[in-house]
């Protein structure tokens, strides 16, 4: 069995410790959630357990054979590249061989009467079949599929950020591997790519590592989970699920023990003020002991303060949007066509469809930063708008984070009416005196985002834009989020693919179904897509079916141009019926076998190979069969 053994790990940035002497192995076949807050160093220990130079210090245990693919939370692709060739540029032994063998083919064309040149080639034939590169085109093409990416020959530059983010996921997956490393691999899925995702990652032989904030994902997935917390790891045995269950119970428990803790600092503070001389060795030792209790009390309140949000908001009246007959097209594709709707006040709209159909410019149209084609929106009088958008924007890099704070929003409130300074602001927020006054490019992605989110929120928004906002935040700000969207008195949009986040967060659904069609449902999330799957496989029975009715309105059409049939027609049409008999038994154990989860991916990939070729030889012979029996 593989194992990898991680120990000593450490990093810090100047004065401050992202984690330190952080020890864990990871096994043959597991699924490890890791979990933290954002700029507790999640990503940086991802890092470092690939390039090891990137910590102060880390030793690594492993096989030599052990193969990480990692796939990093900003991936780096060639982008004057195709994206076949984009895909087939990891460093991956199969990727080189493949890369070599294409190389060598294109001299053999050009050379083919060069010995060594025939030699190199037919020796890199043999390392092909060896190592069943063959195949590997197919299945690079059946994941960037199931990842929504079908313009292969495409160049990297002209993708978009998301599509070049699932172009590096089926980079890393493709390749042979003992352990996968995904840094946010959900980030730009829809929940087509997801579902299938998380099919892959449960089928997959080797070991998983990952960093997720969707946590159906997270919960369908893992089968340990580590949080990376008080510059260390904790390991909790099974999915989030589980995870939730044993952390309510370690903190009741470390509640119950600090409840105890306060009783016997009590009691050593009445002690210490009835003014006790500390001469004898026992009145030292007790002196002792109240300072190391209060220390650990002072330390513990500091760890378990909570993050909230506590942000007064401004009044706001029952009309918020009313869009009249809107039409907008991007790019040449309907976005909007003649679309009419009135949001109102408390209503959470959850806006959902394919990557790619419009929702982000549907947004920015709301928030009128993109002009309509025709029709109007129009804006209530009392809506102060807050739009937290997929990318941050206007933040200085060179500024420090209680500078940028300050200069957003001054005379802030809290519900109770109280003023709260920018620091006090920074603290609900989880940034310690350190942070506030470190530059935001010290910031990590995930911190940038939480600062920008604070920046949105101290605005005292009445109607808040989402779009995507569970991208790059951690699930215990997402959570607070989640929480303080339940008690917002206004009005929320959001565009996510997250379905937890939908499903706590939204009343109805906008469902962007391309060409600028756009449908209201009033089923969560989760049903909705429950929903769709039935109909999904309903329009494939009927496709079937289908093409059934169009061979037999083939035969009848064709039925004038023949009376009967030749003796070796005759004799193909004996031959026929149990050959259609063989290949439909044939075909019920296929799809039994692709449906199996029990199958890894190879077989998986296999098995959908053999499946249609089958359907396409099923429909051949039944097309055949009837174009005959019409003329018995």
């Amino acid at each position: 069995m593989k194992t990898l053994n991680v120990s000593n790990a450490s990093k810090n940035f100047g004065e401050r410790t992202l984690f330190k002497n952080v020890t864990f192995t990871i096994n043959e076949n597991d699924r490890i959630g890791l979990l933290g807050l954002n700029g507790v160093g999640k990503t940086t220990l991802l890092d470092g357990m690939v390039n090891q130079e990137d910590l102060n210090t880390i030793d690594i245990e492993k096989p030599k054979d052990y193969k990480i693919n990692y796939l990093k939370q900003q991936p780096e692709l060639d982008e004057n590249l195709s994206v076949t060739d984009a895909v087939f540029a990891g460093e991956s032994a199969q990727f080189k061989l493949i890369r070599k063998y294409e190389a060598s083919l294109n001299e053999f064309n050009t050379h083919s009467d060069d010995k060594k040149i025939q030699s190199r080639f037919f020796d890199l034939q043999e390392k092909m079949n060896a190592a069943d590169a063959w195949q590997m085109e197919s299945d690079v093409k059946s994941i960037l599929n199931k990842l929504g990416i079908t313009e292969l020959d495409k160049k990297v530059a002209d993708l978009s950020g998301g599509q070049q983010r699932r172009v590096a996921l089926a980079q890393t997956l493709i390749s042979d591997a003992d352990l996968l490393i995904l840094d946010e691999p959900t980030n730009h899925l829809d929940y087509q790519a997801i579902d299938w995702l998380e099919g892959y990652l449960n089928k997959f032989k080797g070991s998983v590592m990952f960093v997720t904030h969707d946590r159906y994902f997270l919960n369908k997935v893992a089968n340990r989970i580590f949080e990376l917390e008080h510059q260390n790891v904790t390991e909790y045995d099974g999915n989030y699920e589980k995870y939730l269950s044993q952390k309510a119970a370690n903190e009741a428990t470390m509640a119950a023990v600090q409840h105890h803790k306060t009783q016997m600092y009590k009691k050593e503070l009445d002690w210490m003020r009835a003014g006790v001389k500390a001469r004898g060795t026992k009145q030292q030792a007790r002196i002792d002991r109240f300072n190391d209790l209060k220390d650990d009390l002072s330390d513990k309140r500091e760890e378990q303060g909570e993050m909230s949000i506590d942000i007064a908001q401004q009044r706001l009246g029952n009309d918020v949007f009313k869009i009249d007959n809107a039409n907008l097209k991007f790019d040449d594709k309907d976005i909007i066509d003649d679309f009419s709707y009135l949001v109102s006040r408390g209503d959470r709209i959850g806006i959902t469809g394919s990557n790619g159909s419009g929702k982000t410019t549907f947004l920015n149209a709301i928030a009128g930063e993109v002009p309509l084609d025709s029709g109007t929106i129009k804006t209530g009088q009392t809506v102060k708008l807050g739009y937290y958008t997929q990318y941050t924007q206007n933040m200085d890099s060179d500024k420090r984070v209680i500078r940028y704070l300050e200069g957003i929003g001054q005379n802030v409130h809290n519900n109770d009416g109280e003023k709260m300074s920018a620091s006090q602001l920074l603290d609900t927020f989880k940034f310690d005196h350190q942070m506030q006054g470190a530059f935001i490019r010290e910031l990590s992605g995930g911190e940038k985002r939480r600062l920008y989110l604070l920046a949105i929120l101290i605005t005292q928004p009445n109607v808040l834009l989402l779009d995507e906002p569970t991208n790059n935040l951690d699930i215990e700000t997402l959570t607070i989020l989640e929480n303080y969207l339940e008690d917002f008195k206004g009005t929320v949009l959001a565009v996510s693919h997250d379905r937890y986040f939908l499903d706590k967060v939204a009343g109805k659904l906008l469902i962007f179904q391309g060409n600028g069609k756009i449908v209201e449902s009033y089923d969560s999330y989760s049903g909705y897509l429950e929903e769709m799957n039935k109909k999904e496989q309903e329009r494939h029975q009927q496709t079937k079916e289908r093409k059934s009715e169009n061979a037999a309105e083939a035969k009848s059409e064709n039925s004038s141009e023949k009376t009967k049939l030749t003796y070796a027609e005759q004799m193909e049409l004996k031959k026929l019926e149990p050959q259609i008999e063989k290949l439909d038994d044939e075909i019920s154990k296929l799809e039994a076998q692709v449906n199996d989860d029990s199958n890894d991916y190879t077989k998986l990939m296999d098995f959908q190979k053999q499946l249609d070729e089958a359907n396409k030889k099923g429909d051949e012979l039944m097309e055949r069969w009837e174009y005959l029996s019409q003329f018995v």
